[in-house]
């Protein structure tokens, strides 16, 4: 008896976020979602550090390699280019990645004569039947010829440094570009359009809904009729709309997606407030002469916390999907952005040939996330629902 009651004092003293927390922990499918959406989130950070191709948007083109399947293994002449590349910080090559200081040669074969590199180009075939090259052992190092360093040493540094096997794990898309770089940076961008369209929209969510529902008379007739009329219009038409407006672009996407997002925030922070205004609470605070800011910040708002964030997550899913859709229609984040939606679009003709996962693995990749998010905010509805577990109290 004493057990059960210091056990029970133990759980009553656990605070609501706490107790959410605990009941959200015995949800296994959206407590799996959130570690997939946590990992996706150090994915998008890391960005270009883990990439294999880290250059700016994964772009490095090797047309030689057009649409080759995953696992293809390439040797790989990596020749200095003539031009004085600038080496950024670390911090710049995570957000922005690092621009090559070399051309990439595909090589079939190749062999040593004097002070040139005699390859075969690599062309898939079978027979390769490529081209046969002479490269200049001073150019492939130090990207011109004449530079007094001996053959000898030169085949030595190049054997060393200058020829690479290259893995491709998922293949190449139709510019030769690494298609699991490429999905790797888009998780950035659909991170990135999801999280500044939630921020956006609760800005407005829920500075509309909070004031029309504490102040009501003629402001909230005004609210509830601009949410009326921007409802009735469908949400991707609206989008394409206000895109169009704002021009194509990255950032532009994620004004466009987060100016339509607010209303789902509104209305649930309208009724929220209207259920929470004639509370004992907000009496006692009016009375003791708290301006209205200060009860609709300090008061209000932190006791419908649970259902915003709640909203966030289902805001975030459909956020990422208008931002694929945009791109997919090509009105969204331009080439050569490495966006789901854009590389869905790019690689449709493939759909019926042997390369249809050059479709299907950024559409994996989008669904995966999406339904990723909805779990997550389900799992966020049931574990901040406080009435079943009052209906137990109730019933013991």
């Amino acid at each position: 008896m004493i057990f059960l009651r210091n056990k029970n004092k133990s759980v009553d003293s656990l605070s609501l976020s706490q107790k959410a927390w605990k009941k959200f922990k015995k949800n296994k499918v959206a407590l799996v979602s959130f570690y997939f959406i946590l990992f996706t989130v150090i994915v998008s950070l890391l960005g270009y550090l883990i990439t294999p191709d880290s250059t700016p948007d994964a772009n490095n083109q090797v047309l030689q390699l057009s649409v080759k399947p995953p696992g293809t293994k390439v040797t790989m002449l990596l020749m200095k280019k003539n031009v004085e590349i600038k080496k950024v910080s670390f911090i710049k090559k995570m957000l922005f990645g690092q621009e090559s200081q070399y051309y990439y040669i595909p090589l079939y074969s190749y062999s040593f004569r004097g002070n040139d590199l005699v390859a075969e180009l690599y062309t898939g075939s079978n027979p390769n039947n490529g081209q046969i090259k002479k490269f200049n052992l001073s150019e492939i190092v130090y990207g011109t010829i004449d530079t007094g360093k001996s053959g000898a040493g030169l085949k030595a540094e190049i054997e060393k440094n200058s020829l690479t096997t290259k893995i491709y794990l998922l293949g190449t898309d139709q510019e030769g570009r690494d298609v699991l770089s490429r999905l790797l940076i888009g998780t950035r961008i659909s991170l990135s359009v999801g999280f500044i369209a939630v921020v956006i929209s609760l800005f407005i969510g829920i500075l509309m809904g909070a004031t029309a529902g504490y102040y009501k008379g003629r402001w909230d007739s005004f609210v509830m009729w601009l949410l009326s009329v921007v409802w009735s219009l469908p949400t991707l038409l609206l989008v394409i709309s206000i895109t169009l407006a704002l021009g194509k672009g990255f950032w532009q996407i994620f004004i466009a997606v987060g100016l339509t997002m607010w209303i789902d925030t509104a209305r649930i922070v309208r009724g929220q407030v209207i259920s929470l205004r004639e509370e004992t609470f907000i009496e006692a605070g009016k009375a003791m002469g708290f301006s209205t800011s200060r009860i609709i910040l300090r008061h209000i708002l932190p006791n419908i916390t649970g259902t915003i964030t709640v909203v966030a997550a289902d805001n975030f899913a459909t956020a990422i999907l208008l931002e694929a859709g945009l791109s997919f229609l090509g009105i969204g984040a331009q080439p050569p952005t490495a966006s789901w939606g854009s590389m869905i679009n790019a690689n449709r003709g493939f759909i019926i040939t042997d390369s249809a996962y050059l479709v299907f693995l950024p559409g994996i990749c989008l669904m995966l996330l999406v339904l990723a998010f909805f779990l997550v905010g389900n799992g966020l509805r049931d574990a901040l629902d406080n009435k079943s577990e009052a209906s137990q109290l109730v019933g013991a």
